[in-house]
């Protein structure tokens, strides 16, 4: 029931704000507009229309704020005023109120504000969809003052969002009983997906932790800022961090001025996302334009800052090698193995036949290489290839949205910043060292001193494994299984020298292969 008049209060705001008419202006069926009509008796539209879906959002709650959030980022696919009003929810969201977030503080840490920092303003400098931040003076434990932002969950959140998702996944389980497409793509469990990535988002303490995380995987890159957090005054509700001084992205006008190399700014950014997907499986997976700015400070000028780590995306070593794959055969445009590929993953039935799917994604994908960024869109890259995948079946994988979503997000920065940025150029180079580096005798030499802990536990066993098995054997069978066993361990012998000659093989191989490289050098 709860769900039933949540539904009926999104669609009484959409028709209030006048969002019937984006959607039914070309729609042919009389009876339904003389209804809708009838609804809507006595509304006031004299707000552009920007500005009314915007509004509508903003009071549906933070999962549809979210959604505009990413719209905002695809300029290529929005009308410019539409996409301009819904950069207003990147980081202008209504603030709730500073006495509300200063008692959600003092409840937290048991003391006044006062007492907890040396200066608090009371007036938000930013406010998003979960949460809003003021910036303020502590003191650290060795009693020097330091600049912080100090970030507040906005109050009942956790009721909002579990309303709108269970109503998204009555919505979801409707689709995918009434559709053959929606069983294909699984929208219970991509609801589920962002289920458990909204939760998440409302404990700042792990965001806290997922910064800390990502401040120590981006430590060497040198071309992203990351926030230092104060783990003295991390709490589930309220989280304090270094203030970073930036210029926001989108403000591409002012870093041009102020002499930050653009098309640089935006190859780093390629950069940023592609190590941390491959390299670490770990990234930040909210990179709207109002979450990243630019430092204009002389000792880090031009690096990228990021912000709001709530949502962070992670992959399995099987999931980046796939993907890598994938990406890789797109860059050669060697679409048999991408067509491979999906049907070694079981993306596609395993009797679909390869040729097909080869030349239906050679159809989607030819026209777009050699682009320049302006030219390209993955978005209808995404919904050309979506069109594609119906007549093959291909199942949408839930654990990879978040990654789409982001890809997406770099693709509006990309093209934001530098319109003429070459997206498959950039990353091709990128992915294949990566692939070198997994395949590589620098993998093989890591694996093997990763595992040199567990070997070295089960070495010393063996002997009794061993007699303990002959112990256990029965008279009658003694003699049989002790040969068995003999034959075994004589396979096993064989199997050793083979590796360790091999290994030798392949160690004189390379510094032979050193050595005849440097004297061409020289």
């Amino acid at each position: 029931m709860t769900n039933i008049f949540r539904g009926a209060f999104i669609l009484w705001v959409m028709l209030r704000n006048g969002l019937d008419e984006l959607a039914l202006n070309s729609f042919k069926k009389p009876w339904l507009l003389r209804l809708t009509r009838i609804l809507t008796l006595g509304r006031k539209l004299d707000a552009p229309r920007g500005q009314r879906i915007r509004q509508t959002l903003e009071s549906l709650g933070p999962i549809f704020v979210k959604f505009g959030q990413v719209l905002s980022t695809r300029r290529d696919l929005l009308p410019v005023d539409i996409a301009d009003e819904l950069a207003l929810l990147q980081d202008r969201v209504p603030p709730f109120s500073s006495e509300v977030a200063i008692g959600i503080i003092e409840r937290a840490f048991k003391k006044s504000v006062d007492d907890i920092f040396v200066s608090f303003d009371r007036q938000p400098v930013a406010s998003a969809s979960i949460a809003q931040v003021h910036f303020a003076v502590l003191k650290d434990r060795q009693g020097q003052a330091r600049e912080v932002a100090v970030k507040v969950l906005r109050p009942d959140m956790l009721s909002v969002i579990d309303k709108d998702l269970a109503l998204l996944g009555m919505m979801a389980g409707w689709v995918e009983s009434l559709s053959d497409d929606g069983k294909r793509l699984k929208p219970r469990e991509v609801v589920a997906e962002f289920n458990k990535y909204l939760h998440d988002e409302l404990d700042l303490v792990r965001e806290a932790s997922s910064a800390a995380q990502l401040r120590r995987n981006m430590a060497d890159l040198d071309l992203v800022l990351i926030p230092e957090m104060y783990w003295d005054y991390c709490m589930p509700e309220v989280i304090v961090m270094e203030r970073m001084k930036g210029v926001p992205i989108s403000q591409v006008e002012r870093l041009r001025e102020a002499g930050v190399d653009i098309p640089k700014l935006a190859r780093d950014g390629v950069n940023i996302f592609f190590t941390q997907v491959f390299r670490d499986g770990f990234f930040h997976a909210d990179m709207h334009p109002g979450n990243i700015q630019v430092s204009l400070d002389p000792a880090t000028f031009g690096r990228f800052i990021s912000l709001d780590f709530g949502i962070v995306g992670t992959l399995t070593e099987g999931d980046k090698e796939y993907l890598a794959q994938n990406f890789i055969a797109f860059f050669r445009r060697d679409y048999k193995r991408v067509a491979e590929l999906h049907i070694e993953s079981g993306w596609v039935p395993a009797a679909t036949r390869v040729d097909e799917l080869e030349a239906a994604v050679r159809a989607v994908c030819e026209p777009y290489f050699d682009r320049p960024l302006k030219e390209l869109s993955l978005g209808l890259i995404l919904m050309r290839l979506f069109q594609t995948s119906r007549r093959f079946q291909v199942e949408i994988q839930p654990q990879l949205v978040l990654l789409q979503k982001t890809l997406l997000n770099i693709e509006g920065l990309g093209r934001q910043l530098d319109p003429d940025l070459d997206l498959w150029h950039t990353a091709k180079p990128f992915l294949e060292n990566w692939m070198v580096e997994q395949i590589g005798p620098s993998k093989l030499i890591k694996e093997l001193r990763n595992e040199a802990p567990r070997y070295a536990k089960m070495l010393p066993e063996l002997p009794r494994l061993l007699f303990d098995f002959l112990q256990q054997s029965s008279s009658k069978n003694h003699a049989r299984d002790l040969k068995a066993l003999l034959v075994e361990q004589k396979r096993t012998n064989s199997l050793l020298q083979a590796i360790i000659y091999g290994g030798i093989g392949f160690l004189l191989g390379l510094i032979v292969m050193q050595v005849l490289a440097r004297v061409r050098l020289f």
